[in-house]
This record gives structure tokens, C-alpha cells and sequence, in this order.
């Protein structure tokens, strides 16, 4: 299955446990996302600047509601927990898609402290009942619960301590516009640099008890992790058996070179789901333009799962483009995968899509 590759960005429950051990604890720990970082500490100190003056306890201090949003794998989730450490309160996390009907919010609300983050994963999945008891109690700190129904029903309200709500989604185009507009910071959290992800490897193979790795290891690593943190570390973890079995724990370039080719990861961290998608495209099709349920049907693979989980790396490497007229490989992708170059470039199609244009004459 294309989910389960190694090169996947999202995790399994148990994949998720693990990482636990890796993520950082504070927000000086925390790397990359310079801006949104630069932003939250100016955030926080002004809260606890706030909190210190306060004196009034119904009117305590907390962040503003925060809206995450981005491709999986970047670290949405820990820097949730690190905004939690950093206030010094408690994260209670939940999910979209578990809070099915009202009664649900209403009881994770009501065993919120004051000041308490509490953080929803896959956000955009809240059900439009949901959301309805969350709009007051993001802007005024309440629970309306309708009591029966028809001519005897009745409003009640309840009253939840002050929280900070933090939202995460890879689909932000999904959310209704009142509940985006009731966050107070937004940001769209990027890809990671090789750079940024170096530093991540050095302190997760400190944590992993790998010894000292070349950095040229690290960085091998961290160009086949597709901008992605989470890659990173699962790849740094095969590369962490493999040294301890076939290499007496020392981890270099060779290493990860071996490792990594026992995985099929190539040098730009495309996977055998990657190159057979390209190759098809080239080889069937010369190349295209083609349509994506056409490739699909070749492949045996769902329409859905190419779209969002194979074409997205390829298109960010300009390995793939997508036409009017549908999809086509690049010379670039061409030549690293040592096939025949195209014929015709994508800026050719692309000139060939224009409708003609006439002369200063009119013909």
C-alpha cells in the first residue's frame, strides 16, 4: 500500500509512540519555523507578562487561539506540546473526527483548568454540530446546551475556564470561515531546509544512543527526507539498525548509502511507488500529458492516493507537471531516472495550451 512506505509522512499509532522520545521539550529545542516561532515567544511573554499584573482570577490570562496548518509530518502536534510547556499548563489533545456530537466537546471542555491548551488534530473533520457549541466557547468562554426540543426547549448555558484552543490541519481550505476567522495567529508551517534537518538528525541520534555519525551521514539522510522531520527520523532509525548490525554502530556516508538502498530510496528520496509512477507516465504514455485516472488504472493504485500522497514531492522537485491536458514528467525527471528525455518541455506544452495571438496588423 502507498501509506505504508517508508517515506510516508504521516505515522502509525505506534510509529507515533516512539516519537514521543524524540520531539523537543521546549521552544529553544524547537527547530526551524523561524517566523512562527519568532511570533508565539512575543505571544507568550505577553501573556505571562499579563498573568503577573492580573488579579482578578476570572479574568485570567491566556493565548490566543492558533491555527496550524500544513503537510503532515512537520510538527504541528509538538508544537502544541512545547506552547503547553512553555504557559506551563496542561495539553489535552483530541481529534476531528472523535468528537462526533456536541456532548462530546461539552465534556472535554468542562475539565479544562484555567488556561489549558487543549489541542484538536484534523480539525477541518469537526462535524457543523460541533462546531456550533465551539464558536462560544472560543470567544466567550461558555457552552450553549439545548435543553428538549419544540416549544419546551431552553438554552442553558455553562460557563468553561479561559483555554487556548490550537488547531491542526493539512487541508485548511476544508474549514468553514466563522471558525477560521476565530483564530487570533494562523500560519502555514513549511518545509524543512537540509540545514534544519541536519541539526534535527544531530539530536536525534544523540537521543538515540548512535554515538557520533559523520556529518556527511546526516546529510545524506536528510536529502532523501523530503523536507519532512518525520521522514528524517524514521529513515535515521533504519540507518541506526543497519550500522549496529552490518557496520559495528558507525554511521557514514556508505552506511546510509547501503541502508537506504535496502529501502529503495534513492539519493533524492524517491521510492519504487515514485519512479514506477514516472516511468509508467514515460514509458505508456510518452511521457504525456495524461490523466490521472488513466495512470491510476495502470498502476492498480487509487485515484486519491496518487494524488495526495505520490504526485506533491514529485511536483515540489519539478520532477512532474500538471497541464490542461494533464499530467507530464519533466526532462529532469528524465535524466534521473537515466530514461530518454522528452521530445517536447513542459514551457512547450504550456505555449501550445495559449490561444494565438494576432499581429498589430489584426491577421
Amino acid at each position: 500500500m502507498a501509506t505504508d512506505r517508508i517515506i510516508a509522512p504521516t505515522a502509525s499509532p505506534v510509529e507515533e509512540h516512539a516519537n514521543w522520545a524524540l520531539r523537543p521539550q521546549s521552544i529553544e529545542e524547537y527547530v526551524g519555523q523561524a517566523e512562527l516561532i519568532e511570533r508565539l515567544l512575543i505571544a507568550i511573554e505577553a501573556v505571562k507578562a499579563r498573568q503577573k499584573s492580573a488579579t482578578d482570577l476570572d479574568k485570567c490570562e491566556h493565548l490566543e487561539h492558533i491555527l496550524l496548518h500544513g503537510p503532515p509530518g512537520l510538527g504541528k502536534t509538538t508544537l502544541a506540546h512545547v506552547i503547553g510547556t512553555e504557559l506551563g499548563t496542561k495539553v489535552h489533545t483530541t481529534s476531528g473526527p472523535a468528537l462526533a456530537r456536541g456532548t462530546d466537546l461539552v465534556a472535554v471542555l468542562t475539565r479544562l483548568q484555567p488556561g489549558d491548551v487543549l489541542f484538536i488534530d484534523e480539525i477541518h473533520r469537526l462535524p457543523v454540530a460541533v462546531e456550533e457549541f465551539i464558536y462560544p466557547a472560543m470567544e466567550d468562554f461558555r457552552i450553549d446546551v439545548c435543553l428538549d426540543t419544540g416549544l419546551n426547549a431552553r438554552t442553558v448555558q455553562i460557563k468553561c475556564a479561559p483555554f487556548t484552543l490550537i488547531g491542526a490541519t493539512t487541508r485548511a481550505g476544508l474549514l468553514s470561515s466563522p471558525l477560521r476567522s476565530r483564530f487570533g495567529i494562523t500560519h502555514h508551517l513549511k518545509y524543512y531546509n537540509e540545514n534544519e534537518l541536519v541539526t534535527i538528525l544531530d539530536r536525534s541520534s544523540s537521543l538515540l544512543s548512535m554515538g557520533k555519525p559523520e556529518p556527511s551521514a546526516m546529510e545524506s539522510i536528510a536529502s532523501r527526507s523530503r523536507g519532512t522531520p518525520r521522514i528524517a527520523n524514521r529513515l535515521l532509525r533504519r540507518v541506526r539498525d543497519f550500522a549496529a548490525v552490518r557496520a559495528d554502530g558507525h554511521a557514514n556516508d556508505t552506511v546510509v548509502n547501503n541502508a537506504l538502498k535496502l529501502e529503495g530510496i534513492d539519493a533524492l528520496g524517491l521510492d519504487e511507488l515514485d519512479r514506477t509512477y514516472l516511468q509508467t507516465i514515460r514509458k505508456i504514455y510518452a511521457g504525456g500529458p495524461v490523466g490521472l485516472e488513466a495512470v491510476a488504472a495502470t498502476l492498480n493504485e487509487d485515484t486519491g492516493t496518487l494524488e495526495d500522497v505520490v504526485e506533491p514531492y514529485l511536483l515540489q522537485i519539478g520532477f512532474l507537471a500538471r497541464t490542461k491536458r494533464g499530467r507530464m514528467v519533466t526532462n529532469r525527471a528524465c535524466k534521473h531516472l537515466g530514461l530518454p528525455a522528452m521530445a517536447m518541455d513542459i514551457a512547450s506544452e504550456m505555449i501550445e495550451e495559449k490561444p494565438p495571438t494576432k499581429s498589430i496588423r489584426g491577421f
